[in-house]
């Protein structure tokens, strides 16, 4: 099936003023895992264009602390409560910097990352794999105990592995597929709650 770009998840996001159909898949998430309270410190790692961010503000409002991270630059949203750094997740200072910024210790951290596909299903997955790798060992690192971890890979034949590093630090690994993928897609969502919290299925 063809990817109809502009299809009704587009044409709300342009509507309600969200800055990318990808919220629509955070919203999803956080209904099905219950990720959200107001006062959170959350983690939007790869943030750019801000869709993910402006969910989370709204979510965890005046009173919460949401620290975005991308190596693009993202356009001000306007809610006091974020801020976004121009870093690389890779950067040995980024945990520090985070911790610095949040005050305390994170209830949630996110990743809508994907890497610059070529492609080659393999490769692109690969390249997925690896990147949803590096943000869990961050998040495992970050992460009160029983918080959530959330993250987007391409499926594949690496899944399995990642699933068994991840379940290393994570309690309750799932897959999830939110309504808002577009059809033919292979985008997942991953989650987890960090080993040492209460956690269990929501």
């Amino acid at each position: 099936m063809a990817y109809r770009r502009k299809d009704r998840f587009y044409r709300q996001a342009k509507q309600e003023g969200f800055r990318s159909r990808a919220a629509y898949k955070l919203q999803e998430l956080a209904r099905r895992l219950r990720l959200f309270s107001p006062g959170q410190r959350v983690v939007d790692l790869g943030c750019a264009p801000g869709g993910w961010l402006q969910v989370a503000a709204r979510a965890v409002g005046g009173k919460g602390r949401v620290i975005g991270i991308d190596i693009e630059e993202v356009t001000p949203l306007g809610f006091p409560q974020v801020q976004v750094l121009r870093m690389d997740i890779f950067d040995p200072a980024t945990p520090g910097r985070l911790r610095e910024l949040l005050g305390g210790l994170p209830d949630v951290v996110l990743s809508d990352m994907a890497p610059h596909t070529c492609g080659d299903h393999d490769a692109d997955h690969a390249r997925s794999v690896e990147l949803v790798a590096a943000a869990g060992r961050l998040a495992a690192e970050l992460l009160r105990p029983g918080g959530w971890f959330v993250a987007k890979v391409f499926d594949g034949g690496a899944l399995s592995d990642l699933l068994r590093e991840l379940a290393a630090s994570f309690d309750d690994v799932r897959r999830l597929r939110p309504e808002a993928t577009r059809d033919g897609s292979r985008e997942l969502y991953l989650s987890g709650r960090r080993k040492g919290g209460k956690g269990g299925r929501a």
